[in-house]
């Protein structure tokens, strides 16, 4: 849902009605085209008009286009949590086994290739669905954050930066950000690809510790702990992770 600054917007454009968010900003002085799992956002300065917005958007309508159809196209279908599916894991698929089970808890263990998640067997079939999907949100982000710390860890030391505070959350839009006072926050959706693209995104933080925004300075430092670091950049922006969405 739009906040206070925000507002949903439709546009013609092509051959299709667009929906895109329009968000207005003090900091900014030209006007930003964003797109995200959410859709295209516009980014306005204070003293724009929308009628801006909207000729920037079709005038831009080629560009527009081939971002949100190449993001279409990555988005893996959504789990629904039920037995069979194929769960993204580092590049690889696992199998998801539900079973009944005679506890009010959910449980989730690995088995050779597969997730098996134990479920109330009293819950009808759209509970069942519904504690499926919780239990292995909290599985998968236990396993993020033993995954990335460690990695985290590890790249803070070769910086010769402190050593940083890791949470996993659940988050649409950013695959990882780092806070001023040390503390790194980790998509866990990041599991689901391969484990060299977990790598780049942990370096990319680690250099946050030292350096807070993108500057020369920064790239320099992510050049000399991951040398392939833009190769890998790409890599994490057009593919497609394995399984299911969850």
């Amino acid at each position: 849902m739009a906040g206070p600054d925000m507002q949903m917007r439709q546009i013609e454009l092509a051959d299709r009605a667009l929906m895109y968010t329009l968000k207005r900003s003090a900091r900014r002085k030209t006007i930003g085209l964003k797109v995200s799992e959410d859709g295209l956002t516009v980014t306005l300065p204070v003293r724009v008009s929308v009628r801006e917005a909207d000729a920037v958007v079709r005038e831009k309508a080629s560009w527009v286009i081939d971002r949100l159809e190449r993001r279409q196209a990555r988005t893996p279908p959504a789990l629904k949590g039920v037995d069979g599916e194929m769960i993204g894991w580092l590049g690889e698929e696992l199998r998801l086994t539900v079973r009944p089970h005679d506890k009010a808890r959910s449980t989730v263990m690995r088995e050779a290739e597969a997730v098996v998640v134990c479920v109330d067997r009293h819950l009808d079939p759209a509970g069942s669905r519904k504690a499926v999907l919780a239990a292995l949100k909290r599985w998968r982000k236990r396993e993020a954050l033993d995954l990335m710390t460690p990695k985290l860890e590890a790249y803070a030391e070769a910086l010769g930066a402190k050593r940083p505070r890791v949470s996993v959350r659940e988050q649409k839009a950013r695959w990882g950000s780092c806070s001023s006072d040390g503390s790194i926050r980790m998509n866990a959706r990041l599991i689901a690809y391969p484990e060299s693209l977990v790598d780049y995104v942990c370096a990319h933080e680690a250099c946050h510790l030292l350096v807070m925004d993108h500057s020369p300075r920064f790239h320099r430092l992510l050049d000399e702990l991951m040398p392939d670091q833009r190769r890998r950049q790409r890599a994490l922006r057009d593919t497609r992770p394995a399984g299911g969405a969850f």
